[in-house]
Parts: structure tokens; C-alpha cells; sequence
């Protein structure tokens, strides 16, 4: 119903930064909060930020201050600005949205994950 299309990973050094984006599309769909995961090797995925359609965000204690998540002008897009990185930060990160959608039965709740985008900070 709604699909998630994130880019922005890849390898950076301690120190670094990166910009996680994910796109929404879709037919008939609105967007009650858009985020990103993450999961470390051997470790429970956690909730990194997420802000909700109206302003509200909610971030992870240890990125505060460092990591900024922010929605696009057409609404329909999410980043994460990371800066600084630290090697913790290695993770497969998955942008995860919800909202409501209209089927032929009615209106409709979904929550969708990305693809999901690789996020390695090494020396």
C-alpha cells in the first residue's frame, strides 16, 4: 500500500556523517509519523528517531545532539542528518513509516519498512 525507498548509506570514517533519506509513495495515503531503525550485528533493532506528521520528534538518548531528523517540503520524505558518527552507529538502518490508506473497503491503517540502507562507520 505504501512503498519506502531510503538511500544515503554507505562507509564513513569515526567523525563523519552521513544523510539517511526515505521517500513514501503510494495511492490515497496519509502519514501519521515517519522514522528510522536500526540493527546492529547480534543486537535487538532500536528506535533511532522518529517524527510525527505536526512537528513532534523522538530521539534515541544516545544521538541526541547529534543526529537530526527532519521532514521533506512535499511531506512525503524523511533524512536523518547523523554528524558525528561514532563506530556504535554501524548498523542496517530501515526507515519505517505509518499512516492510513483508503482500499476498496474503507480507510485503512499500515505501517511500512524500507528496503533498509547499510550504515558503517570504521577507521
Amino acid at each position: 500500500q505504501v512503498r519506502l525507498v531510503e538511500s544515503g548509506g554507505g562507509l564513513v570514517q569515526p567523525g563523519g556523517s552521513l544523510r539517511l533519506s526515505c521517500t513514501a509513495s503510494g495511492n490515497t495515503f496519509s502519514i501519521d509519523a515517519m522514522g528510522w531503525y536500526r540493527q546492529a550485528p547480534g543486537k535487538q533493532r532500536e528506535l533511532v528517531a522518529t517524527i510525527a506528521t505536526g512537528g513532534p520528534t523522538l530521539y534515541r538518548g544516545s544521538v541526541k545532539g547529534r543526529f537530526t531528523i527532519s521532514r521533506g517540503n512535499a511531506n512525503n520524505t524523511v533524512s536523518l542528518h547523523m554528524n558525528p558518527l561514532q563506530p556504535a552507529a554501524t548498523a542496517f538502518s530501515s526507515c519505517h513509516v505509518t499512516g492510513k490508506y483508503r482500499s476498496a473497503i474503507g480507510v485503512r491503517s499500515y505501517a511500512s519498512w524500507g528496503q533498509g540502507t547499510q550504515v558503517t562507520v570504521s577507521s
